[in-house]
């Protein structure tokens, strides 16, 4: 008996770090003010191998199946199509409209360290929000929420639009933009000259080839740099970055947030911004979280292509997170409190548990049947700090004997003194 390759069960230390984790995001989501959602695991296949969805390389994995009936299904591969389905499905919703999601999708790809067939993403999607404000927002709980897991982290940020204005320059087709984008983005992967087979592999002219070999050779080319040498200056695309960088500066974002040109991200549905969570520390290469600007794809689903729903996302990928903080060591923390039961006395033991979880104290009731020495060296292995024991004597006084693991001590107390202690 084994586990399917890419999937994994967790409990214990993992499980507890996991929780952690999503508790923290959970947190912020609420108090940005995003809506709780959950979508289906089962869509229409039709749906998510439509145009507007993920691109090629995220439909060759992912998982399909047919029911009963004949009808073609798919395992949803992220987060963002089903809500786009939502939004579609309920035009009753009341926009601005922010959700957050958190939830499993399944991938048929490669499987690495940080990547699973079967893994959790944590989703936040604001529409009805032109840009840059929706982004802002994001890059802001994106900064707050790796600052409370105590990860360093750099942004990186482009815009698609823009980098479709500087192809239109370089003499690109707009029918291969999409293409080279993607070539583009695995500059940090590949390097220049990997870049550059592929774009020769595209049958670009040699001219364009030319122009882009400049892009690549020009070191962390600046927006104004760009906008400069490929005079796009008063472009949509370049008049979004300009707005945005100047939002992320005066929020003080700009150390957080870094400006990369040739950033495009897999997904074709991008619009707009796109960006791209890494840890700052360079002890872990691969993206903790990303996302970016879809304003076309709700429109496209109700078959309104006139109409956009400026939409904008990010997704923290939880795996790649763990990934990271799984190098770090383990940190005693304690877990509550722990009754004992001293012969027969397990009713009472039972009692005085429900009494604290009343009171909100994460409470554990032993057996009673292990030797007290061993019961006690095993909760403090654990961290636990507070140990109640409930034997002949204290069910006589109506009380309970709190033993203290850190300060070696112990008292009789009522319940209610116990839990005030604990809690305390």
């Amino acid at each position: 008996m084994q586990n399917v390759k890419g999937t994994y069960d967790y409990f214990g230390r993992e499980q507890a770090i996991r929780q952690k984790v999503r508790s923290t995001l959970t947190e912020l989501f609420e108090v940005y003010d995003f809506e709780a959602m959950d979508t289906t695991l089962l869509n229409e296949l039709e749906l998510l191998t439509s145009k507007y969805a993920g691109g090629d390389e995220i439909l060759r994995e992912m998982y399909q199946l047919t029911d009963q009936r004949g009808r073609q299904l798919g395992l949803r591969y992220d987060l963002t199509i089903p809500f786009a389905k939502v939004i579609a499905l309920n035009p009753g919703i009341e926009l601005p409209y922010k959700r957050y999601e958190i939830g499993k999708v399944f991938r048929d790809g490669p499987v690495k360290k940080g990547r699973l067939r079967e893994f959790l993403q944590c989703d936040a999607d604001m529409v009805g929000f032109p840009g840059p404000q929706g982004e802002a927002e994001l890059m802001m709980l994106a900064a707050e929420a790796f600052r409370r897991l105590e990860i360093p982290i750099v942004v990186k940020w482009n815009n698609r639009r823009f980098l479709g204005e500087i192809l239109e320059a370089a003499g690109v087709p707009p029918e291969q933009h999409l293409s080279v984008m993607l070539s583009l983005d695995k500059l940090a992967k590949i390097g220049s000259s990997g870049v550059l087979a592929e774009l020769y592999e595209k049958g670009l002219t040699p001219a364009a080839i030319g122009t882009l070999k400049e892009l690549l050779d020009m070191e962390t080319p600046s927006f104004e740099e760009l906008a400069d040498k490929y005079r796009l200056a008063g472009q949509p695309g370049a008049l979004e970055v300009l707005a945005l960088q100047q939002l992320i500066a005066e929020i003080g974002l700009a150390g957080t947030c870094v400006f990369d040109p040739y950033l495009s991200r897999g997904l074709s549905f991008y619009t707009g911004t796109v960006y791209e969570i890494f840890d700052a520390s360079g002890v872990y290469s691969s993206s903790l979280g990303g996302g970016g600007r879809y304003d076309a794809i709700i429109g496209k689903l109700v078959g309104r292509d006139d109409i956009e729903y400026p939409t904008v996302g990010i997704s923290f990928g939880m795996e790649s997170i763990m990934a990271l903080l799984g190098e770090r060591p383990a940190r005693e923390e304690t877990s509550g409190v722990l009754v004992i039961p001293i012969g027969e006395y397990l009713p009472q033991a039972l009692t005085a548990a429900a009494a604290l979880r009343a009171a909100g104290i994460r409470t554990a009731v032993d057996t009673g049947k292990r030797k007290l020495k061993k019961t006690l060296a095993s909760a403090s292995a654990k961290g636990i700090r507070y140990v109640i024991l409930i034997g002949e004597n204290e069910a006589a006084a109506d009380k309970l004997r709190l033993k203290d693991m850190v300060q070696q001590s112990e008292e009789l107390v009522t319940v209610e003194e116990a839990a005030r202690r604990i809690a305390g």
